[in-house]
């Protein structure tokens, strides 16, 4: 009733559940537009009985949603409703490890901020963009949401074409360190793109299907970072232009 009940475009209510020695962690979800890090419409509480130290709560817990919920972006706008929030009750009597805690946060945020991304607005593709080989983890993101938040890049994902020219466009408009002339991009499989020349015939790419991994190599470092978008559609437009406000 919870998952339902924040439900605002959402298609479906977004639940994820664990156990860890007999421990439960559950969580609940909402978000299917303006849903990106940093004052988006997403609204998400994470719970569990395990016995839970504020300091370590708190440490553990902004660790992980940086590598799951702040590693989605599927149209890069944001409101003033950003929410996650973590509750122990502590009623189990069993406490963990940090590794142990961080463990079993993980496994439930990374599942929820899946579900959000697979229900994004008018969404037809699933879309990870994992940038490797890069000087700082804060590179590789930032390579990676650039390239989330480039329309033409998402029209073209959505039109099933293997442009990694938009990829290497949206590379450019960053601060982060790079040779342009060393880039490699892989899309689904396929090295279409090396040492930004062009690769592999671009024909043996297959977008046909619901999920498209890109894999951008800068070849500066051994940072790496994934950051999960969706591609942009006519149906996303009609969703945020028929309706009175």
């Amino acid at each position: 009733d919870c998952a339902t009940g924040i439900m605002t475009t959402d298609s479906k209510p977004k639940i994820a559940t664990s156990e860890m020695s007999g421990v439960a962690f559950a969580g609940i979800a909402k978000g299917a537009g303006m849903l990106a890090p940093s004052l988006a419409t997403m609204l998400s509480v994470i719970m569990t009985d395990a016995v839970v130290d504020s300091f370590s709560a708190k440490v553990i817990f902004e660790k992980v949603v940086e590598q799951t919920f702040n590693r989605i972006d599927s149209d890069g706008c944001t409101s003033t409703n950003d929410t996650v929030l973590f509750l122990a009750s502590g009623a189990s009597g069993v406490s963990f490890s940090d590794m142990q805690l961080e463990s079993a946060l993980l496994k439930i945020c990374s599942d929820l901020s899946y579900q959000l991304i697979a229900d994004a607005e008018g969404h037809t593709k699933i879309v990870s963009i994992t940038t490797i080989n890069a000087l700082t983890e804060a590179d590789a993101v930032e390579v990676g949401r650039a390239c989330a938040r480039n329309n033409l890049l998402k029209c073209a994902l959505h039109g099933e074409d293997p442009n990694w020219g938009r990829i290497l466009a949206a590379i450019g408009t960053t601060s982060a360190t790079f040779d342009p002339y060393r880039i490699d991009v892989n899309l689904n499989g396929v090295q279409v793109c090396t040492e930004s020349s062009p690769g592999a015939d671009r024909e043996l790419v297959d977008m046909s299907g619901e999920i498209i991994e890109i894999v951008i190599d800068l070849n500066m470092g051994s940072e790496s970072a994934t950051i999960m978008t969706n591609d942009l559609t006519a149906m996303y437009v009609h969703e945020n232009s028929a309706y009175a406000t």
